[in-house]
């Protein structure tokens, strides 16, 4: 980075906050080293400071609390981290509409924990909480066990504040829950892993804090009569807020985590929420469903087992020791316990171990893989590779998350890209010329 921009970024946010030496080094991507590191405090901040590095030609790398930067292709060397830690103030919030204006850099754990003072809270319950930001958990539109019930960020989102490639401030959506007015920008932004805008505050849809919790939590002996229970309770008019498959490794990990009884059986965890009356008569009928379609145990959770299991496997990467890659696939729901059983196969032949876990109700399941002794790069990509032609021969599909450069050289991160590709560099192309913004980390090199 020039001296030139440095003094300018420095004069924006402030000598402090604009980092150049060895203080980078927390922001170290793939052994990527950024050329500087700004934290802006506000708005104005953020799009002067996009301003300067488009002026400049430098790449900007936007980043929340740094949980979600392993996900894409590996950033340019010498990019610009824009960093929005201190933009992390409620700007409003209106609890008789269920609404809350809310910058990008607070944290979800601070953000529930100041809804909770009103009795409300957002039902979004990503990985790591304490860390990750509202604006990194929007740019990947990640989500946790309660997507089952509640959907993902693109459906708890009503509005959004963006800084654009050129620094001008864009807004898409509105303020108030029935917003029908003019493109749905809010669904472009989020899931776009920063690539078309910096998101700086967004209004969310909350939700009263539920009277009660409950969770049953039952185990199969074969991985093909858990998938069928839960395709089964999935299907019916229970209606949990979670519901999540998990193989054997995964569900002994998950049991021991949230202080269940250990099993090497693969398991279901059903989860609930609402009125305490409704909630324990959920409970009771859904462990009678589980019983009569073939379940070995079920344990029927208060309100803290409930907690500490949805917490157990929400954290997938905790599942194995030394984990050496992760990734997400998507397939048919109905495809999912054979597909899990086949990747399992698949990584024990090559001397691997898998812990899975997946939403049973959308096809959607975490791969964690890892190995007992040190493995070359080249059996890790191919397991993978194998996953994910796995998953494309049934129409699906497979991202790896997180894994050694190594590994990712050799397996692409993105499945190779499909027609829709077009389209997509397309709308790069008008909101991003430069290619400022994060630029070739989405599919396609986008």
């Amino acid at each position: 980075m020039s001296a030139t921009l440095l003094r300018s970024l420095a004069e924006i946010v402030g000598p402090t906050h604009c980092l150049g030496g060895a203080d980078r080094a927390p922001y170290v991507v793939d052994g990527r080293t950024p050329c500087g590191v700004v934290l802006p405090s506000s708005t104005d901040e953020v799009a002067r400071v996009v301003r300067a590095a488009a002026a400049a030609g430098v790449p900007v790398l936007p980043w929340g609390g740094g949980t979600q930067m392993s996900r894409g292709t590996p950033p340019r060397d010498g990019a610009l981290v824009v960093g929005l830690r201190r933009l992390a103030r409620i700007v409003e919030h209106e609890p008789g509409d269920l609404t809350a204006t809310v910058e990008a850099g607070i944290t979800l754990e601070a953000l529930q924990a100041a809804l909770g003072a009103r009795d409300q809270w957002l039902p979004l319950d990503p990985p790591t909480p304490g860390a990750a930001t509202l604006g990194g958990v929007l740019a990947v539109n990640t989500a946790g066990p309660r997507r089952h019930g509640y959907g993902t960020a693109r459906d708890l989102v009503i509005g959004l504040r963006v800084v654009a490639a050129d620094g001008q401030l864009i807004r898409g959506g509105g303020k108030v829950v029935k917003n029908v007015a003019g493109y749905d920008l809010v669904k472009l932004y989020i899931g776009s892993l920063g690539t078309l805008g910096i998101i700086v505050d967004a209004t969310l849809k909350l939700r009263p804090r539920p009277e009660a919790e409950g969770a049953c939590w039952a185990t199969f002996p074969m991985l093909a009569g858990a998938a069928e229970a839960a395709a089964s309770i999935a299907a019916s008019e229970l209606g949990p807020t979670a519901l999540v498959l998990l193989d054997a490794r995964a569900a002994r990990a998950a049991a021991a985590g949230a202080g269940l009884p250990p099993s090497p059986m693969p398991a279901v965890l059903v989860g609930f929420d609402g009125l305490a009356r409704a909630v324990a008569w959920q409970g009771d009928e859904t462990a009678r469903r589980l019983r009569a379609t073939g379940a070995q145990a079920v344990d029927v959770l208060d309100a803290g087992g409930t907690a500490r299991a949805l917490e157990a496997v929400r954290e997938a990467r905790r599942l194995l020791p030394d984990p050496i890659a992760l990734a997400t696939v998507g397939v048919l729901p109905a495809m999912l316990g054979a597909y899990l059983d086949g990747a399992r196969m698949t990584a024990e032949a090559a001397g691997f171990e898998l812990a899975a876990v997946a939403q049973a109700g959308q096809g959607q399941a975490t791969l964690v893989l890892a190995a007992g002794a040190p493995r070359p790069g080249a059996s890790t990509a191919a397991v993978l590779a194998a996953w994910r032609e796995s998953a494309r021969a049934g129409g699906g599909h497979l991202a790896l998350e997180w894994a050694p450069l190594s590994v990712r050289e050799a397996c692409p991160v993105w499945d190779p890209p499909g027609p829709s590709v077009a389209l997509m560099r397309g709308i790069k192309a008008r909101l991003d010329p430069q290619g400022v913004l994060n630029p070739g980390r989405f599919v396609g090199g986008i």
